[in-house]
Formats: C-alpha cells, structure tokens, sequence
C-alpha cells in the first residue's frame, strides 16, 4: 500500500498544482531560513561588537567577521533541522491544492471535499511546526547519547510525527478531525512505516524540500485505500 501510494505521488509531481504548491513552500521557506541566518550573523556581531581586547595581546578588530562566518556552517546544520518543519508548516496551508490535485486525477468520483477554514489551516500549520521542531530539539541530546543510532531515531521519530501529521490532515477533509484521528490510531502502524518513508530524505539537501508535497499526496492515497473509498 505504501510504496504504491508513495510512486503514484511522485508520478504526480508534474501537475501544475503540485508545482505551484512546491514552488510557494520552497520560495517561504528559504525566506525563513535566510532570515534565520542573518538574525544568527546579526545577533553574533552584536554579542560580540567590533572588536575584543585581550590581555597581553591588545585589540582585535576581526573577531566578529570571524564569528559571523562561523555562523554560516552553524546554519547550514541547523537548516537540516528547521527546513522541513518550516516547508511543512508552509505547506500545510497549501494542503487542500495537493489532496484535491490528487483526487481529481485518481478519485474522480467522490467531488470536491469540504474545505479546511484558513484559520484553522494556519493554526495546524503552526503547531505542526512547534511540535516537530521541539521535537527534533528536544531529540538533539539522543543523538548525542546515542550517535551510531541517531539515524534510526531521526527517522523514527520524524517518521511518527510526518505520519500523524499527514494522514489526519489529509483524512479531516472528508471525515472531520475527531474520526480522521480514530482512524489513525486504528492503522498507526500503518501511518508510522509511511512517515519513516517520508523521513528518509530528509537529509538530502534539495530533494528534502518535496517531502512536504509528497507526504500531503502520499497520505491522501492512503487514506483512502484504508477507508475503502477508492
């Protein structure tokens, strides 16, 4: 089931609505990360000011050029971490263009499903962000305890909250959020090996930004070949 539904997201990649929806959560995304990066620059060169006197040496003037561009690898790292957790909550605004591309292709016959309020699209978005970063944070000392493992609990634990994430956004459209999050309990195992599926590229620079599309299409398949609706 799973595999399936994840190659028939990918051969929907070329539908201008998934495009359109790419290119709005990559465009927001790299604003959000090139905001971050230059507040860390920013906030360096200010903690530090222009120049440090040291005992016995005198004053340095280059201090902060040498911080400020220490910052740059520090981000590169951190945007492994905060590129999906922002694409998606961007994405997730977007959501209802990706489930209904996907349903007018391959489920013709159901009609357009109600519409998600923006606000309450907004507010998923968000917390979906809060939670998967502190997540991530949170996981940053289990990497740490556990380095030969860390793979395997970044994908676990990524995989588990993109599952939950995914399907309950992408099933609350046509059975509301109290039955989509009953469904999800009943196949979490199910939702979870897809979630790890969907966190395995995380990692991968570029091709990490189409998990967001890929996992709202992905789960829109499988919610519906769990409820027997295709």
């Amino acid at each position: 089931m799973i595999p399936s539904a994840f190659l028939k997201a990918i051969g929907q990649l070329d539908d201008p609505k998934f495009r359109k929806v790419l290119a709005k959560g990559i465009g927001f995304t790299l604003l959000v990360l090139f905001a971050f990066a230059a507040f860390l620059v920013w906030g360096a060169g200010w903690l530090v000011g222009d120049s440090l006197t040291l005992p016995w040496i005198g004053e340095i003037t280059w201090v902060d050029n040498v911080l400020s561009w220490a910052m740059v690898p520090v981000t590169a790292v951190l945007s492994v971490f905060l590129m999906v957790p922002v694409a998606s909550a961007v994405t997730g605004l977007f959501l209802e263009d990706v489930a209904q591309a996907v349903e007018d292709r391959h489920y013709p016959h159901l009609g357009r499903a109600e519409q998600v309020p923006i606000s309450e699209s907004i507010m998923d978005g968000l917390g979906f962000l809060g939670v998967l970063a502190l997540a991530n944070i949170v996981a940053l000392v289990l990497y740490l305890l556990f380095a030969p493992l860390a793979p395997f609990i970044f994908w676990g634990l990524n995989g588990f909250l993109l599952g939950r994430e995914y399907f309950i956004l992408a099933a609350m459209r046509r059975v509301g959020r109290v039955q989509a999050k009953k469904l999800w309990k009943r196949h979490i195992a199910t939702i979870w090996i897809g979630g790890v599926l969907m966190a395995l590229p995380l990692t991968v620079p570029v091709v990490n930004l189409l998990v967001p599309v890929l996992g709202a299409a992905t789960f829109t398949h499988v919610f519906h070949r769990l409820t027997n609706k295709a």
